[in-house]
């Protein structure tokens, strides 16, 4: 029998910050595709769009007027998926059906007031300035007592459900933990109280000694590739210093957090050489008052493309019913975002 060979045979990878596997086929990539293919929309944008929503001076839908901003903007969501006047409510039918509201606060951020330009396309010093606008939103919101987690994230592109194609990002603040982030905050406290070490600076450590999966690194951010990575081109940027939330940077780690949103999304957009789409959002402690030691802050970056600007991987069969499953892997994709910065 042959060697065990990671970039040959199949076998399932552990991702240590939510306790579940993935399915890596490293052999499938070498089949023949035969699947669907589509045309790729790349109308170029107007530096201003009248009829935008988001757009500085426009009216929006609810009828309110966005102010002539020049940096970044934020207002509460015109139509949010929470509400701060939700009534504390429970129901609960044999122990089987159950229901809670849930109380909460969905915000829309400007990243810019130009209709045109993208994370990639602002200069570091313009996505500076919207980092610090993260920070405001989640100490200014985590201080609410009904507030528990706030969720700061981006759709970038109409395939993954983005409304408006201007510079936008959203935050859900609400009353209780999201699944995501409560399976990490349970595996990185166990491993903290188990080594007294936060589970992502250890594991950034082996990365670094790798350096298989690194994409790009500055003195204060590292921008990789996981081991356990699910999707074709996803990846992660992880603060070299124990921090448990985006309030804990200082001006230089800003500067270098945003260096290194620049150079992955500018990476991204150069693979296919059309505008990548993504969803992609900051993981750091829960607001409910506990000190959270484990907690280490991360970005997480999830694009939807697979083998070109056209073609997408959908999460279907086995990936819905069984566990997730990928044919790239994790060390191919890094070389060929590493090659692009």
């Amino acid at each position: 029998m042959s060697t065990f060979d990671m970039a040959e045979h199949p076998h399932r990878r552990y991702n240590p910050l939510n306790g579940e596997w993935v399915l890596v086929s490293p052999h499938r990539a070498k089949r023949p595709w035969q699947g669907q293919e589509e045309d790729v929309n790349k109308h170029e944008r107007p530096e201003y769009d009248p009829s935008c929503y988001l757009c500085p001076t426009n009216e929006r839908a609810n009828g309110e007027k966005n102010p002539n901003y020049q940096s970044t903007y934020v207002f509460d969501n015109d139509f949010g998926a929470l509400q701060e006047s939700t009534p504390e409510g429970t129901f609960s039918k044999g122990g089987l059906l159950k229901a809670e509201s849930e109380r909460g606060i969905c915000k829309v951020i400007c990243f810019s007031p130009r209709h045109d330009l993208t994370l990639p396309d602002m200069e570091i010093k313009e996505i500076r300035k919207v980092v610090d606008l993260w920070q405001q939103e989640y100490e200014e919101l985590g201080k609410l007592d009904f507030i528990n987690h706030v969720q700061i994230f981006e759709n970038k592109g109409q395939v993954m459900g983005c409304s408006n194609p201007h510079p936008h990002g959203q935050i859900w603040a609400q009353s209780s933990v999201p699944e995501g982030p409560a399976k990490e905050t349970e595996q990185q406290e166990k491993y903290y109280q188990e080594h007294q070490r936060s589970l992502l600076a250890d594991y950034l450590q082996l990365e670094l000694e790798e350096k298989t999966r690194i994409i790009f690194e500055n003195e204060h951010f590292v921008v990789l590739v996981p081991f356990w990575a699910v999707w074709p081109f996803e990846t992660m940027i992880i603060s070299k210093r124990h921090i448990q939330d985006i309030t804990q940077m200082t001006d230089d780690e800003k500067d270098a957090y945003a260096e290194a949103i620049k150079q992955i999304t500018m990476a991204y957009d150069k693979v296919f050489n059309v505008s990548f789409p993504y969803s992609a959002g900051l993981h750091q402690r829960p607001t409910d008052g506990k000190e959270h030691a484990g907690w280490h802050f991360h970005m997480h970056f999830l694009p939807p493309l697979l083998r070109s600007a056209s073609v997408k991987k959908f999460m279907v069969g086995y990936e819905l019913l069984g566990d997730p499953q990928r044919d790239i892997t994790a060390e191919t994709t890094a070389e060929q975002l590493r090659s692009l910065i």
